[in-house]
């Protein structure tokens, strides 16, 4: 469940755009006496249940009370270079912030890491190396990983 202050549909489908077999599987509107009850417009979007690459996830329209942190962030683990960087310049686009370590904020305020899948086997065999090289990082650049893991 993804509380949003009332970008649900939007954020939903922005997040459809970027990952392979997603769909929208059903969408609740904001009745009159819901509406009321929670200072929501009658008739905007309440619930949008969706499909990321077969992933269930629900997005809400609650209101402005709570907001996404770093303390929670989604991981996209990627096989390759072409991968990461599909996944990275679509979420980092239009307003996303790029963090550390291959973390990132998309538009939404909404936190994700995207890695290689085989980021703790180049760590274990890179070492101190490539915690190193790991730290300096935005986005990962894997062929980087690789060159210090023997």
């Amino acid at each position: 469940m993804l509380w949003f202050e009332n970008q649900a549909e939007d954020a939903s489908k922005f997040y459809l755009s970027i990952f392979p077999n997603s769909k929208i599987t059903n969408t609740v509107y904001y009745d009159k006496a819901v509406a009321e009850a929670a200072g929501m417009p009658e008739g905007m979007v309440l619930i949008v249940d969706f499909e990321l690459d077969g992933k269930q996830f629900t997005a809400l329209n609650g209101g402005p009370q709570f907001k996404f942190s770093e303390a929670i962030s989604f991981v996209i683990h990627v096989a390759d270079q072409g991968e990461l960087d599909h996944y990275w310049n679509a979420l980092t686009a239009d307003g996303g912030e790029e963090s550390y370590c291959g973390w990132l904020k998309d538009k939404f305020g909404l936190s994700w890491q995207v890695v290689p899948s085989r980021l703790g086997e180049l760590m274990a065999a890179g070492g101190g190396a490539a915690s190193q090289a790991l730290m300096g990082m935005r986005k990962i650049v894997i062929a980087d990983l690789e060159a210090v893991a023997p």
